[in-house]
């Protein structure tokens, strides 16, 4: 038997492959299997792979949850030995080498990929999470798409001058790249989109606010490059407040700590994204590893991308620790987990031709951050930062190229176009739960 335990078989003879999760690392690692002989199940709670760069589009109207989704089984319908299931994975049996499932049945495995990538984590205040949605799931871009659009509906008809200005308002919490689109989108809603769409508010009267902990917004970028990204976003009229902290979320304000000093910024609408954990089956694997997590839940892996003592198990994508430059591990984005991906497959393949694997390297290819119309940032160097157009269209372009399915590669293109040369969103659509807001005195009609 080798280094990763591959002289085990399934029932068909084919060597046993089973990855946890449909996310970038889990299917580019499934599709790199692709007529190695081995016998795939790729297994996901959900019947899609999902393009997270693009949530905050469903979130703001701008995309619809199809267009950036695509079913797993018509993913990998290609591949003869891929089974895709759908199902959710609760633990793992390291002994018996099984993958325990919600509905009780388990499955058997040699090699083991795990690529449930992260959560929401609101810093041991998890009762914020009714009242201040993440940007994880599509479920959570259709519940953030509904409470903003409920928002506007809400001030449209709502008397009182208190209550229509928290209406107004709109808290992003988080100044990394999810809460810099989002302030972004947001400030473009309120001033373009919207702008003839009410009549007794004036959606541009909108008070944006981006909280972000740190001393600047987007603090993996260069600072050159974040200053750039907060003057883009006061020219969309968001207001930045950096160096500040919620200690306090409710159904009618924000709570920030800046400084000794505590602000109550009163709002109805509360948009999360500022900090993620790994996932719940991450925490069942380090128990049954004896692997020490991480704060956030990840796992440290070898060079291999393997659990140290487990090399038949590989760990990918957001969940994994994985060491990388200036004692920093490598950024949980969609770069990263797509190579991850491609490296666990191709080790795969050595392993069952007898090679060992060289060692997991990640290569940086730079940092996009989108703001708005014509408006991002870039980062692919020390001698290639840029801002603006540029910038914006390149993001354009790289996103266009990595979604998956030539069919939404050419509805969002076309979609983008459409919303360039009209202002508009196309999907401002209300739906979920509930659908009317509350409304304490009702405006009559202007």
């Amino acid at each position: 038997m080798d280094a990763g335990g591959l002289a085990k078989t399934g029932a068909l003879g084919g060597h046993r492959v089973v990855i946890v999760g449909g996310g970038f690392a889990g299917l580019y690692a499934a599709r790199g299997l692709k007529g190695a002989g081995v016998d795939l199940t790729l297994l996901d709670k959900r019947n899609f792979h999902l393009f997270p760069p693009l949530l905050y589009q469903v979130a703001t109207g701008a995309l619809s949850p199809g267009e950036i989704a695509q079913p797993l089984r018509a993913i990998l319908r290609k591949d003869p030995d891929a089974t895709v299931l759908l199902a959710e994975a609760v633990g793992i049996d390291v002994t018996r080498r099984r993958v325990l499932l919600a509905d009780g049945g388990p499955i058997e495995y040699d090699t083991l990929v795990v690529a449930t990538g992260a959560q929401h984590a609101y810093f041991g205040h998890d009762e914020w999470a009714k009242l201040a949605p993440g940007l994880k799931t599509m479920e959570d871009a259709l519940e953030m798409r509904r409470r903003i659009l409920i928002a506007f509906e809400a001030a449209e008809r709502e008397a009182d001058p208190v209550r229509r200005s928290e209406w107004m308002t709109f808290v992003v919490v988080g100044g990394g790249p999810t809460g810099v689109e989002l302030a972004g989108a947001l400030g473009e809603i309120a001033h373009d989109t919207l702008k003839r769409d009410f009549r007794s508010i004036n959606p541009g009267d909108a008070h944006i606010v981006l909280i972000e902990g740190m001393e600047r917004v987007l603090p993996t970028y260069p600072a050159s490059l974040s200053r750039k990204a907060a003057r883009q976003l006061e020219q969309l009229g968001v207001q930045v407040r950096t160096g500040s902290f919620v200690t306090d979320v409710d159904e009618n304000a924000v709570t920030i700590k800046v400084g000794d000093r505590s602000e109550r910024i009163p709002t109805r609408t509360v948009l999360w994204a500022a900090g993620v954990e790994a996932s719940s089956l991450g925490k069942a694997l380090a128990v049954a590893t004896g692997v020490a997590a991480d704060k956030a839940g990840r796992l440290p892996v070898t060079p291999e991308l393997t659990l140290a003592g487990h090399p038949e198990i590989f760990v990918a994508g957001d969940l994994a620790l994985v060491p990388w430059r200036d004692k920093q591990p490598v950024p949980g984005v969609a770069p990263a987990a797509i190579q991850q991906g491609q490296y666990v497959a191709r080790a795969i393949r050595r392993r069952l031709s007898g090679q060992r694997s060289e060692p997991f390297h990640y290569h940086d290819k730079g940092s996009l951050a989108t703001i708005g119309r014509s408006r991002a940032v870039a980062d692919l160097g020390r001698f290639r930062r840029f801002s603006g157009f540029p910038a914006w269209f390149l993001w354009l372009t790289i996103h266009i190229v990595y979604l998956m399915g030539l069919q939404n590669r050419l509805i969002v293109l076309v979609r983008w176009t459409w919303s360039f040369l009209t202002h508009g969103r196309g999907t401002r659509l209300i739906t979920g739960g509930p659908l009317l807001p509350p409304i304490s005195e009702p405006e009559p009609p202007a």
